[in-house]
């Protein structure tokens, strides 16, 4: 039986999709640390992908610490941490099972934090995009797959308010983050749109912006928070499943 993360990939950016696959593998324990991960050619096949995009994802995760190349043996999960620009924590968070509350509590640290520095650093050009985004993130709850149109339309949401916030490095870590808690995001959307409360994730996001326009910081913790929604129920969820 093919492993789910080798289930040939449709709708999502395909870099990013390979990444997504492979951690959130780890993250169910179907690699393990030491696992030898499929070949280039093996993995471009059984997702349906060019080999270019998988030796990039494999590039990235590399770069993060999470992959090793053994030179005529293969790529391999790593077995511990390694030094790399980002916290060798980022390794424990995904393979920690333990620690999935914990993620969700930085999750909204640092999406809290990415809108502080959008209200001190946006203009209103900047507002006017955001705004732009919004209707474009309405329009997708009509169209033919709803679930994954906005999904990527959301992710160009927050993109945006990062790139407000002019802080590289803040933008690095964030991006790290959304990245682990991509599978428990993409459940929440297919939640709520599945249950007809797409307007309602429409609505969160506008809150989102309002908070940024008026430029109202005591308001963020709680907009941000509101905004995950069934987030808990997906956790619980995880969070059993892990347990089965």
């Amino acid at each position: 039986m093919t492993p789910a993360y080798l289930k040939s990939l449709k709708k999502e950016s395909v870099v990013q999709s390979v990444i997504n696959r492979l951690t959130d593998a780890m993250k169910s324990g179907e690699l393990k640390p030491g696992d030898k991960i499929p070949t280039e050619p093996e993995l471009a096949e059984s997702l349906g992908i060019a080999r270019s995009s998988v030796r990039e994802a494999i590039k990235i995760l590399t770069y993060l610490g999470v992959l090793e190349s053994k030179r005529a043996e293969g790529t391999f999960v790593c077995s511990g941490y390694k030094e790399s620009m980002i916290d060798p924590m980022v390794y424990g968070i995904i393979l920690n099972k333990d620690s999935f509350e914990n993620l969700m509590e930085l999750r909204e640290m640092t999406e809290a934090g990415m809108m502080r520095l959008a209200i001190v650093h946006h203009d209103e050009d900047q507002l006017e995009e955001l705004r732009d985004i919004l209707e474009e993130m309405k329009e997708t709850l009509g169209s033919e797959d709803p679930v994954a149109a906005f999904f990527t339309v959301d992710e160009k949401f927050h993109d945006k308010i990062a790139e407000m916030g002019k802080n590289p490095m803040a933008d690095k870590v964030n991006r790290v983050v959304r990245t682990l808690t991509h599978a428990v995001r993409y459940k929440t959307v297919s939640s709520m749109i599945e249950g007809g409360r797409g307007e309602e994730l429409v609505d969160a996001h506008r809150s989102l912006l309002e908070a940024i326009r008026r430029s109202n910081e005591e308001e963020l913790s709680d907009k941000v928070r509101d905004s995950y929604f069934v987030d808990e129920l997906a956790a619980q969820n995880e969070l059993a499943k892990q347990g089965a």
